[in-house]
This record gives structure tokens, sequence and C-alpha cells, in this order.
């Protein structure tokens, strides 16, 4: 195998092996990866060829959901509200400073702010979280 040259970060030469390549089927890479579980390629190749160990790999949330039907629930009202426009026209309103603020457009206001609040409390509870402070 070949050894390509380079210079460290002093300055002198070092020597690093050629990287090696492999041309897998869609199917054995799919096999591969499967085998694999998460553990990057390389890694693995490494591993069951030489007897290695396999390296730990860190998977992120991987606690299930609490309540797939309640963060369904949410998800869809939160998919069908015009929330974000409405929010986006009334941050406009406010920088122009042509947002009239009336007992009723408060009223709105905070009953728009319960809305999010309950929005919140429901997602955390689907996904098994402790509501806290807002």
């Amino acid at each position: 195998m070949s050894a390509k040259t380079e210079f460290n970060s002093k300055g002198k030469i070092t020597k690093r092996e050629a990287p090696f390549s492999l041309r897998l089927s869609f199917e054995e890479r799919a096999q591969l990866e499967a085998s694999a579980n998460g553990v990057p390629l390389g890694a693995y190749i490494k591993a069951v060829l030489f007897e290695g160990e396999l390296p730990k790999v860190r998977r992120r949330n991987t606690n299930p959901i609490k309540d797939q039907q309640s963060l369904g629930r949410v998800l869809s009202t939160l998919g069908q509200s015009r929330l974000s426009s409405n929010l986006n026209q009334m941050a406009r309103a406010v920088n122009t400073g042509t947002l009239p603020v009336h007992p009723e457009t408060e009223a709105e206001l905070r009953q728009a702010c319960a809305d999010v609040s309950a929005m919140r409390a429901a997602l955390l509870d689907a996904l098994g979280k402790s509501g806290g402070a807002s």
C-alpha cells in the first residue's frame, strides 16, 4: 500500500497510509448498515475484520413518546391553525405602530397566549416531560 507524504504542525514530514475504498451494491450497503446498527461503517468493518471491539454509539433521544395520540392532536391543531401567520401580522402592525390596543385586542392576545401555553403543556406531557415554569 502506498503512503502519502504530509507535514505535521511542527513542519516535520510524516507519512500517512492511503485511504482504502470498497464498492458495494445498494443491497450490500443496506445489509452492512443494518449490521452496523448505527456504528460508523469504517469502525464497524475494522472491528469485524480485525476482531476488535465496536465503539459505543451515542444515540440521541431514544426515549419513546409517552402519548402518541396527544402529540398527534397537538400537531394537527398546530397544522390547521394560522398561528404563525397571525403572529407575523401582529408583529408587523406593532413595528409600524398600526396595532390599536383596545380591551378587545388585549383579551384576544391573552387568549392566544393561554392557547400557546396549553399547547406547550400538551406537547411536554406527550413527550413525557414535566411542564416546569414558563
